[in-house]
């Protein structure tokens, strides 16, 4: 959301004031462009639409109800598939499988792959984030992850794998939940909790160190991966879902072989000319495979095509909720 709202339109946050209302927690304080407008549900049934962008099946009942249009008939949707399917791989219905009303964009090849939407319209368009910049200093020879919830998540997160990938190298974990974290698990070795940060002070905390480590086993693509190659990061991988085709040769490691990437991160801990080097190697590929322009760019193509526009008219900027 952070990428999509810096692109040339203006887009329709709603917000019913209450922060913990996942239907409307609005801008919630982050710091968007200016065309990232909150406006209130009662606001939403005026307003002049082009196009609204669902993220999960309810929100099409929700969005009849504040606007009093219906998505993919009264006004054009897009509807956003963030997650790996959910539960069984291949053989997993997609909820707006079989309708030709409304198009599923995937977040990843492998989400397009793996979801059955039946005969609905469907696209992919990379993750795209804004650009932390150059930050990587690995000063700190320790390996760095991002895990929000490592707890609950247990093994989707691959919690588990820091164990055996702490013989290898120490590791520091950042995020929800990551507080306390080894002595609520004295089993996983030399993991320290490194809390959940702002954005602007994880980043340099995490460049900090000399190789990131992405654990997850079942996850569309992690941005946090994505997040550690701008910054300029080696990287070593569980080698599942996207993550093959999204760490380049010469960026890093991708296995499925626990002892592989162990010996990744014991390689680059012991030699920092070997880690900046590939490091540089992901920040180029991130730049240019999951660059903002490159992403805002792929959804003006999608929104213009749902809403029956080769580009917008001249001077007018798209509405989005």
């Amino acid at each position: 959301m952070s990428a999509f709202v810096r692109g040339g339109h203006r887009y329709l946050i709603p917000t019913t004031g209450d922060a913990d209302d996942p239907d409307g927690r609005g801008r919630a304080g982050r710091d968007w462009p200016a065309g990232a407008i909150e406006i209130s549900p009662g606001e939403l049934r005026s307003a002049d639409l082009d196009l609204v962008v669902l993220q999960r099946p309810e929100e099409i009942e929700l969005t009849e109800r504040w606007t009093g249009r219906r998505p993919g008939r009264d006004l054009p949707a897009v509807y956003v598939e963030h997650n790996t399917p959910r539960e069984h791989a291949a053989t997993s219905r997609h909820p707006l499988a079989d309708q030709d009303a409304i198009p599923i964009v995937h977040v990843t090849d492998f989400n397009r792959l793996m979801c059955d939407c039946g005969r609905a319209r469907t696209a992919t368009i990379d993750h795209g984030i804004v650009d932390p910049g150059y930050l990587y200093t690995g000063t700190v020879d320790r390996a760095a992850t991002m895990i929000n919830e490592p707890d609950r998540r247990w093994r989707i997160t691959g919690t588990d794998l820091l164990a055996p990938l702490s013989r290898w190298s120490g590791i520091d974990v950042y995020g929800i939940g990551t507080t306390g974290l080894e002595s609520r698990h004295p089993g996983l070795g030399d993991i320290r909790g490194g809390g959940d940060l702002d954005q602007t002070q994880l980043h340099a905390e995490v460049a900090a160190h000399r190789v990131f480590v992405h654990t997850a086993r079942w996850t569309s693509l992690g941005l946090s991966l994505i997040e550690a190659m701008h910054l300029g990061m080696p990287v070593v991988a569980v080698g599942t879902t996207e993550a093959p085709a999204a760490v380049p040769e010469g960026a890093g490691v991708v296995s499925n072989d626990v002892d592989t990437l162990g010996a990744a991160l014991a390689e680059f801990v012991a030699e920092p000319t070997a880690a900046r080097l590939a490091g540089k190697r992901a920040r180029e590929w991130a730049l240019e495979r999951f660059g903002l322009t490159r992403f805002l760019e792929r959804w003006d193509q999608q929104m213009y095509a749902v809403c029956e526009l080769s580009s917008p008219a001249p001077g007018r900027k798209a509405e989005v909720k």
